[in-house]
């Protein structure tokens, strides 16, 4: 078990990593167009922003947070229409709230009693499952800014919190497409940043998925096509998975497309 302060330590890193990426970008930069379509990295910026504010507001005012879920419209473009909003703001503006609020979601969630579950868009989660989803969303989102600015973003140890999100919403994956989750028990082994194994499941799972941490966290977070990554799975119920893997709460992601294909088109 991980403890809060460590996922609050890698959440505010990977923070201010990407915090770094931008701080500095002109007005165009920010209008730059990043992997996921329609969104520039002002939307970007904008969706973390509007995201750890609404976390915020879950930890603080948790009756106010559940009031908001019966004022959306529409379940599948509140999401975009929120971060369509925040990126057309004034850069500057947007960057130093988007400091203050994670900033302040970072102590909230610090306060959180161990046996409280946060009301969200998904499950009620604890603070260490929230600042794990809030971890996850740093930084693919943070990756998609990145690519977008034609920076490598070296992995780091913190993407073992993001891969045990992935093997924990293997179920979730199946049932958001409306289909039966496999019976059986995975085992996934995943290559670490420094060369070691990270590991799930029991040696002798029938059905297995091995590859890199940084392909598996790409994957489950759909910044990437399964076909472009060196992920391999054993089991037609693992292969299935790799096909739907899908980390965060909300309706089926769209994923990104092929690279060759997009390529040969």
């Amino acid at each position: 078990m991980v403890e809060l302060p460590e996922l609050l330590d890698d959440l505010r890193a990977e923070g201010d990593a990407l915090d770094a990426l931008v701080t500095n970008l002109t007005a165009d930069d920010w209008r730059r167009p990043t992997p996921a379509r329609g969104w520039t990295i002002a939307h970007q910026i904008g969706h973390l922003l509007w995201t750890d504010r609404a976390a915020l507001i879950a930890v603080t005012e948790p009756d106010a947070f559940v009031s908001g879920l019966e004022k959306i419209a529409d379940a599948e473009t509140f999401v975009d229409e929120g971060a369509a909003e925040q990126a057309a703001r004034v850069p500057a503006d947007l960057l130093a709230d988007w400091r203050g609020t994670r900033r302040d979601l970072a102590e909230a969630l610090r306060r959180v009693p161990a046996d409280t579950k946060i009301v969200w868009y998904g499950p009620p989660m604890s603070a260490p499952s929230m600042a794990t989803a809030r971890l996850m969303e740093t930084w693919a989102h943070g990756g998609d800014v990145a690519d977008a600015l034609g920076v490598h973003r070296a992995p780091t140890a913190s993407l073992r919190h993001i891969a045990h999100l992935g093997v924990r919403t293997r179920d979730f994956s199946f049932v958001v497409h409306g289909r039966t989750p496999p019976a059986d028990v995975f085992r996934v082994e995943l290559v670490a940043p420094d060369g070691s194994m990270w590991t799930w499941g029991p040696e002798d799972a029938p059905q297995s998925v091995t590859g890199s941490a940084e392909d598996f966290c790409r994957l489950v977070t759909q910044r990437t096509h399964r076909l472009d990554t060196a992920l391999a799975a054993h089991g037609p119920d693992a292969a299935a998975w790799l096909d739907l893997a899908q980390a965060f709460a909300g309706p089926p992601g769209a994923g990104r497309p092929e690279k060759k294909k997009e390529e040969d088109a």
